[in-house]
């Protein structure tokens, strides 16, 4: 696909964008700019997002699995609204910090069983196009989830190959704006690092 044969098919995107799809985009950007700048605001964002994205899934795409995934994200946003705020045995915010590699080893390795279990059921009994890069990117997504709550700085590193991954998954579809957005996300999760990184330094200094 020629670059003017991507601009014509983006602007046709945005011109076919609801207001739903523009409010999910809208908030789910405020989540993530708060979340690098770590404001407890982002998970209040970030739960009104993912229950916009999983009334589309439910009520205009048919995507259910999708949708249940959105909703889990709800839960996640709730326990992290609560996790930054009160978050550690103290009853204090939670502080950023590192995991020892041994517990990132464990991390991909859940994350390779997950992307192998959900590709197969994708694979059998949806009609999805790419089972297996699509479970990937989900099951790494919902661990760096857990990680963004519990704030571990290396969360932002997962969502820096995951938001760059989705990119290209989205683009292979067509959906130029959705992979458009997902750079914002990659770049941002950038920002998010090098921003988490220098208050972890400062803290360790």
């Amino acid at each position: 696909m020629t670059i003017a044969l991507y601009i014509q098919q983006f602007t046709q995107q945005v011109q076919s964008q609801t207001w739903l799809d523009w409010s999910v985009t809208v908030t789910a950007l405020v989540y993530v700019f708060l979340a690098a700048r770590e404001k407890v605001a982002c998970w209040v964002w970030g739960a009104i997002s993912c229950s916009l994205w999983a009334y589309a899934d439910f009520t205009a795409y048919n995507l259910w699995v999708d949708g249940i995934l959105q909703l889990f994200y709800v839960g996640m946003s709730l326990w992290g609204l609560y996790a930054w705020r009160y978050g550690n045995q103290e009853s204090k915010p939670l502080a950023i910090h590192v995991l020892p590699f041994k517990y990132h080893v464990g991390i991909f390795f859940l994350g390779a069983l997950l992307t192998v279990a959900l590709g197969f059921i994708f694979k059998q009994y949806t009609p999805t196009s790419y089972p297996y890069p699509d479970s990937f990117i989900t099951s790494f997504s919902i661990l760096a989830t857990v990680l963004t709550v519990r704030k571990v700085l290396e969360n932002w590193l997962y969502w820096i190959v995951l938001d760059t991954l989705a990119v290209f998954l989205f683009a292979a579809k067509d959906a130029i704006l959705v992979a458009m957005v997902m750079v914002i996300y990659s770049i941002v999760a950038i920002f998010g690092y090098l921003q988490w990184r220098r208050k972890w330094r400062t803290v360790q200094d």
